[in-house]
C-alpha cells in the first residue's frame, strides 16, 4: 500500500510539472527533458522510489512498447501542425536530409561502432540506424509551432519534417541489421527478402495505408453531414484515435506504422487546412506527448542512476558519442544542405540540432528482441550516453540559439499564438 501511495504521489507530481515546467524553463538555458532525467536520478536514490532499478536488457519488450507509443503520438503532433502542404519543391530540405543526411548518418555511425567499438557488421549497423534519426519527440524545442500560427520558418520546418519521417526510413536498416545477425552463415542471402519485403512493401504500404487513413479520418472529421463530423465534438481526443487506427492499420499489413502515422497526419491536414480543430487536435496531443515523455525520461534517469549500462562506459564509448554529436551529425547535415541556398547560420542550426533520444531507444528494444546481437550492451551503453548528451548539450543551448536565429531575422520568438481570427491567450513556451 505504501508503494502504492508512493506511486501516486509521485505521478500527481510529475503531472504537475509537466503543466508548469514549460512556462518556468521558457526563458532559461534548460528544457523540459534535462528535468525529468535529473527528477529521475534523484528519485532512484530514494529509499521510497517506487521506480524498478532494472536495465532496458533485462525487459526489452516493455521498453520497445512504452517508446513506440510515445514516437507514434509524437509523430501525429508534428503532423498536424506542419502548415506548409508536401511537394517536392516546397519540401526540398527535407528531402536533402532524408536522402542524404540520415544515410550518411548511419554508414558514418556504423563505421565507428566497427573500428572504434569492435562491433560486428550486424551490431555497427544496428548502432548507426538507431541513432541516425532525429527524435520527434525530444526535438519539441526546435519544431514548428501549433497549426496556423505562423511558426514555420525553415529551420524549425526542416527539423520538424526531418524528425516526422527519418523515424520510418532508418526502419529499413534496422531489418538489415536484424538480417544480418539472424543468418546462419556468411552471404548475402537475406537481400532478396529485405530489397523486396522490408524496403519496398512494408514502405509502399506505409505511405499507402497512411494517406488512406488520412483521407477516411479526414472525411469523417470535416466532410460528412455536419451533424455528424468529428471536427464538431471540439474534442482534441480524437487525436489518440487517429494515431491508434493509423498506426494499427499498418501493421496489420506489415507496413512502416511510423511512415503511416506521420503521413496520415500530413494527409488529414490536407483534406481540410483551415479549421480551427486541427488546434484542438494538436493540443491534446501535446499534453499527451509531454506527460509519455516525463515518465520515460523519469525512467531513463533512474536507469542511468541504476548504473549498470553506464559501467560500461569507456574511452572507447564515450569517443563514439562525442564524434556522433560533434563531427556526424554536423556534418551529414551540412553536406545535405550544400547548394540548398539557405544562409550558413541556418544550415549550422539544422545540421547541428538533429536531437537523439526516444526512438533509439524503441529500434534497440525492437531489435534486441527480434535477434541475437553481439556486445548488445555496448551497444545500448552507447545510445544511453549519446542521448544523455544530446538532451543535456541540446537542450541548454536550443533557447538561446534559437533566439538568437530568431532577433537576427527580426522574429519575436515569444510572441503571442494568434489561431485563424481568434487570439489565444498564452505563449509559445519551451518543451
Amino acid at each position: 500500500m505504501n508503494s502504492y501511495v508512493a506511486t501516486l504521489f509521485i505521478l500527481g507530481v510529475i503531472i504537475l510539472l509537466t503543466a508548469w515546467l514549460p512556462l518556468a524553463l521558457r526563458r532559461l538555458p534548460l528544457s523540459l527533458p534535462i528535468c525529468c532525467i535529473a527528477i529521475g536520478v534523484v528519485l532512484s536514490w530514494s529509499p521510497f522510489t517506487p521506480l524498478p532499478q532494472s536495465n532496458p536488457l533485462e525487459n526489452v519488450v516493455l521498453a520497445e512498447r512504452l517508446t513506440e507509443f510515445v514516437v507514434i503520438v509524437a509523430l501525429m503532433g508534428a503532423g498536424l501542425k506542419i502548415d506548409r502542404p508536401p511537394g517536392w519543391r516546397s519540401w526540398t530540405i527535407t528531402w536533402r536530409l532524408l536522402g542524404i543526411a540520415m544515410p550518411l548518418s548511419i554508414a558514418l555511425i556504423a563505421l565507428l561502432g566497427w573500428s572504434v567499438l569492435g562491433l560486428g557488421v550486424a551490431s555497427a549497423l544496428l548502432l548507426g540506424a538507431a541513432l541516425a534519426p532525429t527524435d520527434p519527440v525530444l526535438a519539441a524545442d526546435v519544431q514548428v509551432g501549433p497549426p496556423q500560427t505562423g511558426e514555420e520558418d525553415d529551420i524549425r520546418f526542416a527539423l520538424t519534417s526531418e524528425a516526422g519521417l527519418n523515424d520510418g526510413l532508418s526502419f529499413p536498416f534496422v531489418m538489415a541489421a536484424i538480417a544480418i545477425a539472424s543468418q546462419a552463415g556468411p552471404g548475402a542471402g537475406w537481400l532478396s527478402h529485405w530489397l523486396a519485403v522490408d524496403v519496398f512493401w512494408k514502405l509502399t504500404a506505409g505511405v499507402a495505408m497512411g494517406w488512406l487513413s488520412g483521407q477516411v479520418l479526414g472525411y469523417l472529421t470535416f466532410k460528412v453531414p455536419k451533424a455528424g463530423r468529428i471536427a464538431r465534438t471540439g474534442d482534441g481526443l480524437a487525436a489518440l484515435g487517429f494515431t491508434c487506427l493509423s498506426y494499427s492499420a499498418t501493421e496489420l499489413i506489415h507496413g512502416y506504422g511510423f511512415v503511416a502515422v506521420f503521413v496520415a497526419a500530413l494527409t488529414l491536414r490536407n483534406v481540410e487546412r483551415h479549421s480551427s480543430y486541427h488546434g484542438e487536435l494538436h493540443d491534446f496531443g501535446e499534453q499527451i506527448e509531454r506527460l509519455l515523455m516525463m515518465l520515460l525520461l523519469v525512467c531513463f534517469g533512474s536507469t542511468l542512476a541504476e548504473g549498470s549500462l553506464l559501467s560500461l562506459v569507456d574511452w572507447r564509448v564515450a569517443s563514439v558519442a562525442a564524434l556522433t554529436l560533434i563531427v556526424v551529425r554536423p556534418l551529414a547535415g551540412w553536406v545535405s544542405l550544400i547548394g540548398s541556398g539557405h544562409q550558413s547560420a541556418e544550415k549550422l542550426i539544422v545540421s547541428i540540432f538533429g536531437i537523439r533520444g526516444l526512438g533509439s531507444i524503441y529500434y534497440l528494444a525492437y531489435a534486441s528482441g527480434q535477434a541475437p546481437f553481439e556486445r548488445v550492451d555496448v551497444i545500448w551503453a552507447t545510445v544511453f550516453l549519446i542521448i544523455l548528451i544530446s538532451v543535456v548539450v541540446h537542450g541548454v543551448a536550443v533557447t538561446p540559439v534559437m533566439r538568437w536565429i530568431d532577433n537576427e531575422r527580426g522574429v519575436d520568438a515569444m510572441r503571442p499564438i494568434n489561431r485563424n481570427a481568434g487570439e489565444r491567450g498564452g505563449e509559445r513556451v519551451s518543451r
